[in-house]
């Protein structure tokens, strides 16, 4: 008995000390204006190990792109598409603001390239193109197939009006509803975990980096998206593994990427120290939220904002703890690398197996019409016949055979 009290206290204990982190997060030698929403869960079971203001609607921004490659790897699943199935950058596609690739219209790359390009660089065009891919051309397709998907996940305060997570009415999530997703990725894809964890991508010679701090810095981090506009702040889905028990937590919110990190480090170590027989709720059960979501622009982007940013950057270069985390440690080592490229993709619609950029992508092909008077083969013009002649005589008796003749003819008679 004193033994189950002991887990409990300790159990609750690690909730109360994430729960007070969230409600105080250190910006810059100061308090932060705003607590940032998280959520910790089991992913085994589901259990809800902590979590603050986990229902709250907010904008996902760029963890969006998680549903984007759960329908990706669901037509995987489903051998509607495969790795290899070519993704074309289309001209909508590339008109994307960044972050993005910048490829050229009719860019062509294999789905499995393109999914490491949507994650590692964020790119809003290789987002955009990727659901157009599973739409089957249709971008307004794959958005339906996004809030269909989120239905049937329990996802109650989710919806989506894009693939990419660019700012508009109507995008919104909960760090609840994210959680619930990355952890059915989890789960039904661990054959694909790599792709959420890759720190880095090579295209030619460049190289990008994965924007999740703490893989490579935190211990048994593996996962898994990043996302950031002025109006939801600085947003985190990120996933760690140890001795075969994987959590998965949210933070939506931060003011800077370097909090966000910190909080991540805290909540799931904090996590990994509590027992999920000890609680009962799993995310499914929490409640749903209504409303608008949230909107922390006038905090994040202002000019208080950027100068707080600006100064825990400088403040990390005189820290002996990483990101000031105890948890966390430096990268030194090289970055786990894996190379990307354009081509190399199979044949598909309009597409040639194997190429890197559509010929003539975006011309029209010509479609025959008669040619016009002056042109060369045009019709000689012919004279209408003289009235009363045989002719335009034969010319009436036609007209009269046609049916609706009476409103040809009155037509004719009141111009």
């Amino acid at each position: 008995m004193a033994n189950r009290e002991n887990e409990r206290d300790r159990t609750m204990t690690s909730l109360l000390r994430s729960t007070a982190l969230a409600a105080l997060v250190i910006l810059g030698g100061g308090v932060s204006a705003q607590a940032a929403n998280t959520i910790v869960v089991d992913v085994a079971t589901g259990k809800v190990l902590s979590q603050q203001n986990a229902v709250q609607r907010w904008y996902p921004a760029s963890t969006t792109k998680l549903m984007t490659a759960y329908l990706a790897l669901k037509a995987i699943e489903a051998q509607t598409l495969q790795l290899e199935s070519p993704v074309v950058m289309t001209r909508s596609a590339a008109f994307q603001p960044p972050s993005k690739m910048g490829f050229k219209p009719g860019s062509v790359m294999r789905l499995d390239n393109a999914l490491r390009m949507m994650l590692v660089k964020s790119a809003n065009d290789v987002a955009y193109a990727i659901g157009q891919t599973v739409g089957g051309g249709s971008v307004e397709t794959f958005v339906a197939m996004m809030n269909r998907a989120a239905a049937d996940l329990g996802m109650q305060d989710s919806h989506f009006i894009n693939p990419n997570g660019l700012p508009g009415e109507g995008q919104y999530s909960s760090a609840k509803d994210l959680a619930i997703l990355a952890t059915t990725i989890r789960r039904e894809f661990p054959a694909f975990s790599d792709y959420f964890s890759t720190e880095s991508i090579t295209l030619d010679k460049a190289s990008i980096n994965n924007t999740n701090g703490l893989l490579g810095r935190f211990n048994g981090a593996d996962g898994m998206k990043t996302g950031y506009i002025c109006a939801s702040g600085f947003n985190l889905v990120a996933s760690a593994t140890r001795d075969n028990r994987t959590i998965v937590a949210v933070v939506l919110g931060a003011e800077g990427p370097i909090v966000r990190e910190r909080l991540a480090a805290e909540i799931i170590e904090n996590g990994f120290h509590v027992n999920p027989r000890s609680i009962r709720e799993t995310v499914a059960d929490l409640p749903a939220s209504e409303g608008p979501p949230a909107d922390i622009s006038a905090a994040v982007c202002s000019s208080a904002g950027r100068t707080a940013r600006a100064n825990e950057r400088e403040s990390e270069e005189k820290r002996e703890e990483t990101f000031g985390s105890p948890y966390m440690t430096e990268l030194d080592r090289p970055r786990n690398t894996v190379p990307v490229r354009l081509g190399g993709a199979a044949a598909g619609r309009n597409v040639e197996a194997g190429v890197s950029i559509i010929a003539d992508y975006g011309i029209p092909v010509p479609t025959w019409r008669p040619a016009r008077p002056g042109e060369p083969g045009a019709a000689t013009p012919v004279s209408a016949p003289m009235p009363g002649s045989a002719e335009a005589v034969e010319e009436q008796r036609r007209t009269e055979l046609r049916p609706g003749s009476d409103l040809l003819n009155a037509a004719r008679q009141n111009p």
